[in-house]
């Protein structure tokens, strides 16, 4: 064999030149030396060149460089591949699982279609042809059957949807278009983009669970099998492993798909949208064209994502709630009129990474960690297999402004549905109000069951952490405890029950801690049908409803907990509060009496004992307030009836609290069953309503208001890059591209982000005024 030059690895040919792969990249991008890495990288930037403008995975680039596609010639066509053992798929039917780059055969009636898998995604049919789809199938398991509820299957099925690749075994393998339009147009084999609905099932919900370079792996080694251990492939991984071993296989294996992922997300010329990556000239040019998919329709998207949770019109006092809107990027490409062409083949693939990045180019220029501060609707990434990448758009958004990375799938649509399912219903025989919603806006007024008030919200569960939020309860302050979730319990049922010390990390950013508080050793008790952590030295400024956000590393015993500081504090019933909190279990947990040093009312005036009755008898709304059918105020804190005495003190305690609006009058009715609603239904008697109003009052921070700190003159300080806007008509140079990739990088950002459009970027230096 001959040796190429990085010059000429877009005419590199497997069986003349050297292989790519070499021995030292079976042990990550890590170990691989710099002149192997910058020749790799070099051939992919060719093969992203030479597919058709489609992506390529990093399972697909392995493909690519084990079983030596040549760029510009036959593919695939001199690979060492047995057709006949491929994977057969046929439209509709049920199939083992495939993964993206799994060489397939598609069953027609008469002449085979071998591909290579390119892409995948979910398509539940839930799914409709739109853009707004059920919140539940966002983060679903490949078990889920509908909210909240799992299949009992051992082996799972889940709809997916497969794009084959025609073209990559060179023109002898390749049927001719207008037999494809053919398969197309008849719908029996191919649909009519000429993709692949299966029904894919998975050998358990673990295999389900696998990312994508671990499913390709196990691939790898079962089903292809043959093929990876040929002799005739450029260079065998038995050869590059240096041994036969299974175990030694699948390392190697993995370090050839980590070392491949490195060269991709490294590339200049490259930008990747989870595993897939396309040429930025590719994302250039569809946004500068008019047609569908322009820059007008990407714009429009990004929009509708922002306006999708934005509350329409003006709602009740005290019944504003929070809104919450799931976005699948297939079903609105679909939706889109003009774009057909844009959706046949692997262009479809294209399409939706496009439509993905150009979603994370706003959310990283546009707004501050994916919350929009004008309209208060935070942006996130929920799901990224799901009907082609699920985006979650919730109001208000500064609710939940935790600093988790919005680009992180969260599959909260899921977890909230499966949560709620698992929730119990709440008592309807006490006499507090149930709010009912107004047709315009159902979910703002709904009540919230005590039982499900201050529940844990996944913030982010992957392969190597959970993370989650949940506000602190009154009785976790009062005993030194914490409650501990499920998954996480499952995670560490190798430790057997009882109790066993670890380790507890707090942050508490803008409040102050001792060192004891910092770092403390606590206890795990597993013991109980509930485990918690006990023995917590908890701060002395915690209070109930504050949100704890929570970090727990798979298989440790460290648990890091911190709170999250709001950019403005607000004051709420004469109290500071500058940290994020629940507004429900502040409502009920933070009643008069109810503080850390005790939870009796006694001693407490008639004024408080009131406050303390509605807030903690009156049914929620999500907003934090609390509506007590009036007739019922006395009950909750007086053992008997009231003494006509008591009735007046009662009475003048809610009028001097009405008109310093601590509550507020409200005017229900009440059913043929006893039952209170508001509002007032047609045909029922009225009844006077009381409620509380926690109404927060922001007080900015000293020195926020926006203007910089004058230095001395004369004084020279240091000044980070930083963005500016280009006047109109303007454009950066390359090397503001590149220096603005090359800032990214340094920050952790590996894939090197573009510029936004029409800003440059200023490199860091020194002024002196």
């Amino acid at each position: 064999m001959t040796t190429t030059s990085n010059a000429d690895m877009d005419n590199w040919r497997p069986y003349e030149h050297d292989p790519v792969l070499t021995p030292a990249m079976t042990g990550g991008h890590q170990d691989t030396p710099i002149k192997e890495m910058v020749r790799l990288r070099t051939y992919f930037e060719a093969v992203v060149d030479d597919r058709r403008g489609g992506p390529v995975h990093t399972a697909v680039a392995f493909n690519a460089a084990y079983f030596g596609y040549e760029v510009g010639g036959e593919g695939y066509g001199n690979g060492a591949f047995d057709i006949d053992t491929f994977p057969r798929l046929t439209l509709g039917d049920e199939t083992p699982a495939l993964p993206v780059g799994a060489l397939a055969r598609i069953e027609t009636g008469s002449d085979p279609l071998h591909a290579e898998i390119v892409y995948k995604e979910g398509c539940r049919p839930a799914m409709s042809d739109g853009g707004d789809i059920p919140a539940w199938t966002s983060g679903a398991p490949a078990d889920a059957e509908g909210p909240g509820s799992r299949s009992q299957a051992e082996s799972p099925v889940r709809q997916e949807l497969l794009v084959p690749d025609f073209t990559v075994f060179g023109p002898g393998l390749q049927l001719p278009d207008s037999k494809l339009k053919r398969f197309r147009a008849r719908q029996k084999w191919l649909n009519k983009d000429g993709h692949v609905i299966v029904d894919a099932r998975y050998s358990s919900a673990g295999e389900a669970a696998l990312d994508d370079t671990a499913a390709f792996v196990r691939h790898l080694l079962t089903r292809q099998r043959e093929s990876v251990l040929s002799p005739l492939v450029p260079v065998s991984v038995v050869q590059l492993a240096g041994s036969s071993s299974e175990e030694r296989l699948e390392a190697a294996l993995a370090g050839l798909l980590d070392t491949i992922a490195y060269a991709l997300r490294t590339s200049d010329s490259l930008r990747r949208w989870g595993h897939y990556a396309l040429a930025r000239t590719r994302i250039g040019a569809g946004l500068c064209h008019d047609g569908p998919l322009g820059e007008a329709d990407l714009y429009a998207l990004t929009g509708s994502l922002e306006r999708s949770a934005t509350p329409s019109g003006r709602r009740r006092h005290g019944l504003q709630g929070p809104r919450t809107a799931y976005t699948a990027i297939g079903p609105w490409l679909r939706a889109l009129n003009g774009a057909e062409p844009l959706l046949a083949g692997v262009e479809y693939a294209a399409s939706a990474c496009r439509a993905n990045l150009a979603v994370a180019d706003f959310l990283r220029g546009d707004t501050d960690n994916g919350l929009r501060p004008v309209s208060d609707v935070r942006i996130t990434l929920d799901d990224a297999f799901e009907g082609g990448g699920i985006w979650r758009s919730h109001h208000p958004g500064s609710d939940e402004a935790d600093g988790s990375d919005p680009l992180v799938p969260a599959g909260r649509g899921w977890l909230d549905t499966e949560n709620a399912a698992a929730a119990p219903t709440a008592d309807a025989s006490d006499r507090a109000v149930e709010p009912e919603p107004e047709p315009e806006a159902p979910i703002a007024e709904q009540s919230v069951p005590d039982e499900s008030i201050g529940v844990a919200h996944y913030l982010r569960i992957t392969d190597s952490e959970i993370c989650w939020q949940v506000p602190l309860r009154l009785a976790h302050l009062m005993e030194d405890r914490f409650p501990l979730d499920q998954r996480v319990l499952d995670g560490l049922d190798w430790l057997g029950t009882g109790t066993r010390p670890v380790r507890l990390e707090l942050g508490h950013p803008g409040g102050t801690l001792d060192a004891s508080e910092e770092v403390q050793e606590v206890t795990l008790d597993l013991a109980g049908e509930t485990s918690q952590l006990r023995g917590i030295e908890w701060p002395i400024d915690f209070f109930p409803g504050l949100r704890i956000y929570v970090q727990w590393p798979r298989g440790g015993t460290v648990f890091r907990l911190s709170t999250a500081e709001l950019e403005d504090p607000v004051e709420i019933d004469g109290e500071l509060i500058s940290h994020h909190y629940d507004p429900q279990v502040l409502t009920r947990d933070g009643a008069p009496g109810g503080n850390r040093d005790s939870d009796s009312s006694s001693g407490l005036g008639t004024r408080r004992l009131v406050l303390r009755a509605v807030r903690r008898l009156g049914r929620l709304t999500p907003d934090g307030h609390a509506l007590l059918d009036r007739s019922a105020l006395p009950a909750g804190f007086c053992a008997s009836a009231p003494a006509p005495q008591q009735v007046t003190e009662i009475e003048a305690a809610v009028a001097e609290l009405v008109d310093q609006r601590h509550l507020y009058e409200a005017v229900g009715s009440r059913g043929v069953d006893g039952q209170p609603h508001h509002p007032a239904r047609e045909g029922e008697a009225t009844i006077p309503l009381i409620g509380y109003a926690p109404n927060p009052v922001v007080r900015p921070r000293p020195g926020t208001g926006g203007h910089v700190p004058v230095q001395a003159a004369g004084a020279e300080h240091f000044v980070h890059g930083f963005l500016r806007r280009l006047p109109a008509g303007c454009m950066p140079t390359d090397v503001q591209r590149a220096a603005y990739r090359d800032h990214c990088r340094r920050v952790g950002k590996a894939d090197g982000w573009d510029l936004p459009r029409g800003y440059t970027f200023v490199t860091a230096h020194s002024r002196r005024r």
